[in-house]
């Protein structure tokens, strides 16, 4: 059987970016809770400070890095493993033995849903994998390729 390399569709650039934006929202309500404590209970004012200049870079790096992020996110499916890989510099790769996978189940978030995306997450009795932001035809798709691939690793065993 033939192996496929896909990459994300390029749709899941604007969910990570609403990510970012959240993370700034998240950061702005604790830079307000210490700007108040500074102001009733006399915290110095430099953790208020540090917690500005916290909410003004992280969200910042984190949108900046989004075409990184998509460019090297990939997934790989074969008849021995899913390999997938993220990132360059920092590269992150994990093969998942076919034969070790026990479950492949699909979750969509409000925000996934919003941009007719899901996430695949593929079980194994140890750990769990995530592949985020695929089109759900194509989530299936991969499910069912997963499932059938494990069922028969597990056959060829016995």
């Amino acid at each position: 059987m033939p192996s496929t390399n896909h990459q994300l569709p390029p749709r899941i650039k604007r969910i990570w970016g609403i990510s970012a934006l959240g993370s700034l929202g998240a950061l702005l309500v604790i830079s307000g809770l210490l700007w108040l404590t500074h102001h009733y209970w006399d915290w110095s004012i430099w953790i208020t400070v540090f917690a500005l200049i916290l909410t003004v870079i992280e969200p910042l790096i984190e949108a900046a890095l989004i075409p990184y992020r998509y460019r090297f996110t990939r997934y790989h499916i074969t008849d021995l493993a899913v390999e997938m890989q993220a990132g360059f510099i920092f590269q992150k790769r994990v093969a998942i033995p076919i034969a070790r996978v026990q479950n492949v189940t699909l979750n969509a978030g409000p925000l996934l849903q919003w941009q007719k995306l899901t996430k695949v997450s593929i079980a194994t009795a140890s750990t769990s994998h995530d592949i985020e932001g695929l089109e759900l035809p194509e989530a299936e798709r991969l499910r069912e390729q997963i499932m059938r691939l494990a069922q028969e690793a597990r056959h060829d065993q016995a």
